[in-house]
């Protein structure tokens, strides 16, 4: 047999037979990455994910102590192991979030270069065989000096139905091809970078967000949050102060507290609203600033809410009587907490500690929940050119009934006759989430890129004119569209009125 001979036999025994092609590994592996049902099932795969964590109580969450140890010890035990608690930081959400983000990289990579040809490129020329095929066609007969007189009529009439035309002649036919909307093909790509993009919000928030408490009182200073943080080891929680730095410093000036009845207690049901003033003291300065229910301030990132506040009663400010030893008319003064004032004679008063409940007998305690049975006011008074001396304002009812609260001191005798009621501590939440105007950011994005890509499509029309004989020229116009074919319909009847001046029939395939 001759190398000829063999050769044909070769290719005889191979025609019919598709050829087995050998793929790499990595070619393998970029093509799954790539594929879109991968893509769509890996997404399916994070929602599951994110479902446990909104079902499945988080540990960073408030109350997840209590309500952790009302489960039973499998169900601690199997949560526990999977990382269910805290599933956002789990390495299996993070592995899924990651080879989504590059299926989508990788999916838009091998894709757009296909869909940005219908952009640059557009196909200008088609056989009429598979434009009488199309969604939408018909068949007009025209009048005309030459085919280019009957394109240039029928681009006209795109232009004013709201379609791009372009002109090119082919062989013994001259076309037209109209479009609006090619952009929408690339609608799928600006969804692709809002999920990128809400994805990278969502990782900065779960890896790198903090939310602490901080306990302030008028004239402290801080410059750190505590948070408390829980550990699970074999179906047992274990919590630990965490302690996080600020970037600025944040002094009180000042607490208040709403109440619904005045004379009730300081307690969460009695209360309307509670108010922090705050100093923000870092290297740009000092910023003032008030945080109250349902009110956050927010600067430089980070967030203050007002979270709680201590049931144990203080007094924001006090309203003192006081009578000279020598006779003469009794006089009053207001003085907020931890502040000072002087009277007529030069006798300086300073409101030094409050009492919601004062004990005789030695005993000076604070009633719990915020209850004032017998208040009084701590005072440190200085006569002009004397040594400051302690002295006690008491309400009107032990005023009258202890002898002791009628002694004199500095020359005048002290009555509390009112005072606004506050608690000890105001309790802010503060949370640092870098992550959120990007998660926003995204978010604003697929709303508009879903909303370009569902409420708008790419439509095109080609008419193929050909002629017939002597100023007679048959038209045949056909179009389609990447999605809404009613809203085809509606540009296609437009256009063939256009041209015509009469409305025409549409064919629909």
């Amino acid at each position: 047999m001759s190398a000829v001979e063999e050769t044909k036999s070769e290719i005889s025994v191979g025609a019919g037979a598709r050829p087995r092609v050998r793929v790499s590994p990595l070619t393998w592996l970029l093509t799954l990455l790539s594929s879109v049902r991968f893509g769509v099932m890996m997404l399916i795969i994070l929602a599951a994910f994110s479902m446990i964590g909104m079902l499945v109580e988080q540990q960073n969450v408030e109350g997840f102590e209590r309500n952790f140890a009302n489960l039973t010890p499998a169900t601690k035990l199997l949560f526990g192991s999977l990382g269910f608690f805290d599933i956002y930081h789990a390495w299996y959400f993070n592995v899924t979030l990651l080879v989504l983000s590059l299926n989508i990289v990788l999916a838009s990579i091998d894709r757009f270069p296909g869909a940005w040809q219908y952009v640059r490129r557009p196909k200008l020329d088609v056989q009429p065989v598979w434009l009488a095929k199309q969604p939408v066609s018909t068949t007009l007969r025209l009048d005309g000096a030459s085919r280019a007189d009957v394109a240039a009529r029928i681009a006209e009439a795109a232009r004013r139905t709201g379609l791009k035309a372009y002109v090119t002649e082919k062989g013994a036919r001259t076309f037209v091809f109209t479009q609006k909307g090619a952009w929408n093909r690339l609608g799928a790509y600006a969804v692709h970078v809002a999920l990128l993009t809400i994805f990278t919000g969502g990782f900065l928030t779960t890896q790198f967000g903090r939310t602490g408490m901080m306990q302030l009182r008028p004239g402290t200073n801080a410059a750190q949050m505590k948070e408390t943080a829980f550990h699970i080891v074999d179906d047992q929680l274990t919590p630990s102060q965490v302690v996080y730095p600020l970037p600025f410093a944040v002094e009180c000036t000042d607490i208040q507290q709403k109440l619904i009845k005045k004379d009730g207690p300081i307690t969460a049901d009695n209360t309307i609203d509670w108010l922090t003033k705050i100093n923000i003291k870092d290297e740009t300065g000092t910023h003032q600033a008030l945080v109250h229910l349902n009110s956050p301030f927010d600067y430089r990132g980070y967030r203050f809410f007002q979270a709680s506040f201590t049931p144990l009663g203080q007094a924001r400010n006090i309203t003192v009587r006081f009578t000279p030893e020598q006779g003469g008319a009794a006089q009053e003064v207001t003085i907020p907490r931890d502040g000072a004032t002087t009277l007529p004679d030069g006798t300086h008063v300073e409101f030094a500690e409050f009492y919601p409940d004062f004990k005789v007998g030695g005993q000076i305690t604070d009633t719990e929940e915020g209850v004032y049975n017998n208040p009084a006011a701590e005072l440190r008074v200085t006569p002009p050119g004397g040594t400051p001396q302690k002295a006690y304002a008491f309400n009107p009812v032990m005023a009258e009934s202890a002898p002791f609260a009628k002694r004199p001191v500095a020359g005048y005798t002290w009555r509390l006759v009112d005072f606004e009621k506050v608690p000890q501590f105001h309790f802010l939440s503060i949370q640092h989430d870098p992550g959120s105007s990007v998660f926003y950011l995204g978010g604003a994005m697929l709303a508009l890129a879903l909303s370009s890509v569902f409420f708008f499509s790419h439509q095109r029309i080609w008419a193929a004119i050909e002629e017939k004989g002597t100023g007679d020229y048959e038209v045949l116009l056909g179009g389609n569209s990447n999605r809404n074919l009613f809203a085809l319909e509606d540009t296609f009847k437009k256009l063939t009125a256009a041209i015509t001046g009469r409305p025409v029939e549409v064919e629909e395939s």
